[in-house]
């Protein structure tokens, strides 16, 4: 765990504004297994849906003597992917952060609400609609989707491919930052590369 924050950009949303902070009522050591959850339900999907994942971390600080404080990152690449993907690969990781509190016999009301990534929601909204595509937060669009809609998308996709997100999740928490190739190599699955991209 670090002693002081991370950088900015990892406390900040896609616009700058500061991310919202939830407490989370769990141990340190269960709050950051669901927080690598959430990164691994990013980074897996992101993989499946044919994205370069570049790296996927969880981010642990001490912003008191004895508190603790938890983000995450997952860093990715994509070329042509299908808008609503996109936005699938959002919504996935708040579902697989509740995934978790589920599979492992925490969940509660207070637990669940404290795993909302609104942030992850606007991002999609906002990039869906430089491109074109309409993604509403809560009613389905003429010609678009709702975000309910693309959240259906990620809860099948996220059971579909839930071994792989434990695996990467329990790897994640051991190792705090994983590769897009070392996720690949854990799952079995295609860390795509692309001509000119990231190495």
């Amino acid at each position: 765990m670090m002693a002081t924050a991370p950088a900015h950009e990892f406390l900040t949303d896609h616009r700058g504004a500061p991310k919202p902070r939830f407490e989370m009522p769990l141990s340190y050591e269960a709050a950051r297994l669901g927080m690598a959850f959430h990164e691994a339900g990013h980074a897996v999907l992101a993989m499946a849906y044919g994205m370069r994942v570049i790296t996927s971390e969880v981010i642990a600080w001490e912003p008191e003597p004895g508190g603790w404080a938890l983000t995450g990152n997952t860093a990715h690449e994509a070329r042509n992917t299908p808008p609503y993907r996109f936005a699938a690969m959002a919504a996935a990781g708040e579902i697989a952060q509740v995934g978790y509190l589920m599979a492992y016999g925490l969940w509660t009301p207070e637990r669940a609400y404290a795993c909302t990534a609104d942030h992850d929601r606007e991002q999609a909204i906002d990039m869906l609609a430089e491109f074109g595509y309409c993604l509403a937060r809560d009613h389905v669009p003429a010609g678009g989707k709702s975000w309910g809609m693309v959240r259906g998308m990620a809860r099948r996709k996220v059971g579909h491919l839930w071994r792989e997100i434990r695996t990467v999740a329990h790897a994640m928490d051991a190792g705090t930052v994983l590769t897009g190739d070392e996720i690949a190599d854990l799952t079995g699955m295609v860390n795509p590369r692309f001509e000119g991209g990231v190495a």
